[in-house]
């Protein structure tokens, strides 16, 4: 995809957002102010992509990994995302914000099921940019949803294997919690960590990788601004010659 001025812009931007509570620490404060810190950094990394005409922002805001966590700053967390969903909906329907959760949702707190149901519905029909927060969301945990769905599926067919011999790459992606959205072309990761941490194992197979050693809380538009300005100049060839 190309902007207006003939420069590569990604569609699809994902984003590991990675050193809140080391910002935190650095500063002496409580991991918890980290989080707080870093959904300024959402915001502006939002912007950022809408107005370079970026159609899917996506987030990796909470791993399965990271129930593992301190109860007390899984609450936190999970209070943290809650407060941002009602905090933003005004100017997610002022910016023509659509908003999707994908993951495991069946884990989380009711009140915050419901609050994303709420949030979803009310922006579904904007259309300038679409943002997602992954949460409770683990790249093996997806395939692992989606293999069990195509399972089924041949079990009821009544050929089994034969019936798996005609199924492809596209319809095992049909099964993910990603379905009907593009791969993303760009995954950045903060903190200077150099992983993907078992994120979108299958939709990243091509994506390019930007990773910054800035934590996530200071990742702020100009940051955003140049992960943008460094994919344009990458060359993809996905495994092909030019």
């Amino acid at each position: 995809m190309q902007s207006e001025e003939g420069k590569r812009i990604p569609r699809h931007v994902s984003i590991i957002m990675d050193g809140n509570g080391r910002w935190a620490q650095e500063r002496g404060l409580e991991r918890v102010n980290g989080h707080l810190q870093g959904v300024k950094s959402v915001r502006a990394a939002l912007e950022e992509c809408a107005d370079h005409g970026v159609e899917y922002l996506s987030l990796y805001a909470f791993s399965t990994e990271n129930w593992g966590r301190p109860g007390a700053e899984v609450n936190y967390i999970m209070q943290l995302i809650f407060k941002s969903i009602m905090g933003e909906l005004e100017n997610f329907m002022a910016n023509g914000v659509r908003f999707m959760v994908l993951g495991n949702r069946a884990s989380l707190p009711g009140i915050l099921n419901e609050t994303i149901d709420k949030a979803v519905e009310m922006t579904a029909g904007n259309k300038r940019i679409t943002m997602i927060l992954f949460i409770s969301y683990s790249g093996k945990w997806d395939i692992m949803q989606a293999a069990k769905q195509l399972a089924a599926k041949a079990i009821a067919s009544g050929e089994g294997e034969f019936w798996l011999e005609g199924v492809g790459e596209d319809d095992f992606s049909s099964l993910l919690v990603t379905a009907g959205i593009p791969d993303p072309d760009l995954i950045i990761r903060t903190s200077g960590e150099q992983r993907l941490s078992n994120y979108l194992l299958w939709q990243g197979a091509y994506s390019e990788f930007y990773f910054t050693p800035v934590l996530w809380p200071d990742f702020d538009r100009a940051q955003m601004n140049a992960a943008l300005e460094e994919y344009a100049r990458r060359d993809r060839r996905y495994g092909k010659v030019k």
